[in-house]
Formats: C-alpha cells, sequence, structure tokens
C-alpha cells in the first residue's frame, strides 16, 4: 500500500492528496506537522519537506513527480493526457505554473519572507491567474472539458486565495467559475484536512 507523508496545509501535499482520492484507491496519509517535522523526513527526502511517497522500497518526494507516478502505476482515470506531444505541453504547463506560480506560493508559504516580498508574490500570481482566466470562456478545464493533472496542480492555490490575501481589483467571473468545477469534484472534497477547510469562510 503506498503511504504519503503529507502537511496538513501544504499547498503541494494537497495536489497529491487529490490525485489519490481521484484514483480511488487504496493507500494511506500520514499527517505531518510541518512545523514539527519527524525525525525521518529528513531520512527519506534530503530537502526535509513534505509530501513523500512511500510503496515498498521506492521512495519519491516532489509533488508532480508522486502524481506522475500514481498516475502511471493507476492509469483510471488518467489524469496526464495519453498522446506523447499532448503530455509533453502538460509537463512544460506543469513546469511554468512552478516557475510562474508555485514559486510566489512558497514564498507565501516561508515565514521569513518580508512583508513587501509578500506583496510582490500576491501580485505575481493575481496576475499569472489573471492571463489564465479567458481560457475558461472556452473550457470546462486546462485542457479542454476533461479534467487533468493541470488541474490538480493549480486547485490547493486557488483554494487559498483568501487565506494568502489575494484580491482581484475587479471580478474574475471565469477564473471563479473555474475554482468552483474543481472545489465540487468529490476528489476535491475528500482530499480536504480540517485545517484546510479552516482557511475558507
Amino acid at each position: 500500500m503506498m503511504t504519503l507523508y503529507s502537511g496538513t496545509t501544504c499547498p503541494f501535499s494537497h495536489r497529491c492528496r487529490i490525485v489519490l482520492f481521484e484514483k480511488g484507491m487504496d493507500f494511506q496519509i500520514n499527517d505531518v506537522d510541518i512545523h514539527d517535522k519527524p525525525e525521518d523526513l529528513a531520512v527519506m527526502n534530503p530537502y526535509n519537506e513534505v509530501p513523500v511517497l512511500v510503496e515498498r522500497d521506492l521512495i519519491l518526494h516532489e509533488a508532480n513527480i508522486i502524481n506522475e507516478y500514481i498516475d502511471e502505476r493507476f492509469p483510471h482515470p488518467q489524469l496526464m493526457p495519453a498522446d506523447p506531444i499532448m503530455r509533453a505541453r502538460a509537463r512544460l504547463f506543469l513546469f511554468r505554473f512552478e516557475q510562474e506560480l508555485f514559486v510566489h506560493v512558497r514564498a507565501l508559504e516561508n515565514a521569513g519572507t518580508t512583508k513587501k516580498d509578500q506583496e510582490k508574490a500576491r501580485a505575481a500570481i493575481r496576475d499569472n491567474l489573471t492571463q489564465i482566466a479567458p481560457v475558461f470562456t472556452k473550457q470546462k478545464f486546462m485542457l479542454g472539458d476533461e479534467f487533468s493533472m493541470l488541474d490538480v496542480a493549480v486547485a490547493p492555490l486557488l483554494w487559498r486565495l483568501e487565506h494568502y490575501g489575494i484580491e482581484f481589483p475587479k471580478p474574475n467571473p471565469n477564473l471563479m467559475k473555474y475554482a468552483e468545477r474543481l472545489f465540487s469534484r468529490q476528489a476535491f472534497i475528500d482530499s480536504l484536512t480540517p485545517a484546510e477547510k479552516a482557511m475558507r469562510k
């Protein structure tokens, strides 16, 4: 059985929980307090971070790597495109998300980030999400009508907008409707920890 070491408020762990629940398989989640990490975490992951996935003698870290492994190991429902070209494009999108969105999420998650840098991070996230939003006038999800790994990647951020203090200067109905589509999925609902549920009023 797979065991996921998961931070109860960590957006990257949240991604992995979403994928595990989407697959509807047997797994175990070990909740980790990211402010008081267990000693064995540093043994499993040299960066001493969650998430970490353990299956027999395999130990993986980094949310996108974990999620691709789960997707290949349990192919139904498939979350990465089957076509190699589309799959490569999806990986590029995931890479861009890390570089342009989640680098700023890490800044907001880091207690040592200055107020000025936090404001910069909020503005960058807001601007990037505003650029993505027009896509949802024509399609339900990032890659079209099918829920995919790209939606998994961005869902924890959308859930935490209020928690991070990110506000849009004018209403963004396309993005908000997209977010509600993600939040209404049963796997998303099941993936939430009590601490994450408390992030939204």
